[in-house]
């Protein structure tokens, strides 16, 4: 994956955070310690903590505060964040370089890879929290779920809060691609 999937991802998304009116900010969410609130902050401080890892190659270069964009204009947070992210990959030899992640060091290609997987699932939460259709964009949910598949190891599924993924949660045949990617990540369609 690269820049123009994460901007597929980023625009998609984005249709759902400019849905999302003040009074749905404390409704639960699929991420069950996850507010709205909280989901719009981490959909803004992702791109945010991606762009500066692809511009600087390094995770620890990261500033520690802790901001409530929900409190603000979370759409023109997003929309500067997101900006800076698709910019930072889109940048002369980003997905050749290498980048040093919490968790190991990646090529910037599998990096965008988590980005917009990143970027449109939490759409997908959104969406499903604020009673929003979750069916969006059929063909990069099932891109997504194709190059997904095989990086995410079992050791990093568990209970909400104590891992990053929940097991598996079996859907219809006949479920959305976006609802089938959702429940391969432990979200409940």
């Amino acid at each position: 994956m690269d820049a123009d999937t994460l901007q597929r991802a980023v625009k998609t998304s984005r249709e759902i955070v400019a849905s999302v009116q003040p009074e749905q900010l404390d409704v639960s969410t699929p991420c069950q310690s996850w507010k709205v609130r909280d989901l719009l902050n981490h959909m803004i401080d992702a791109p945010t903590f991606a762009a500066t890892v692809m511009e600087t190659g390094d995770w620890t270069n990261q500033r520690g505060e802790s901001v409530d964009h929900a409190s603000g204009d979370y759409l023109a947070e997003y929309d500067a964040a997101t900006a800076r992210a698709i910019a930072a990959f889109r940048a002369d030899g980003a997905l050749s370089k290498t980048v040093n992640l919490p968790f190991g060091e990646l090529p910037g290609s599998a990096f965008a890879s988590i980005a917009t997987g990143d970027a449109f699932v939490h759409g997908w939460d959104l969406a499903k929290a604020t009673g929003r259709p979750t069916d969006h964009d059929p063909e990069l949910a099932t891109e997504i779920l194709v190059a997904v598949r095989p990086m995410l190891p079992e050791q990093m599924r568990g209970p909400d809060g104590q891992a990053p993924f929940g097991p598996e949660v079996e859907v219809p045949a006949d479920a959305s691609p976006a609802d089938k990617l959702a429940a391969f990540l432990g979200r409940q369609p």
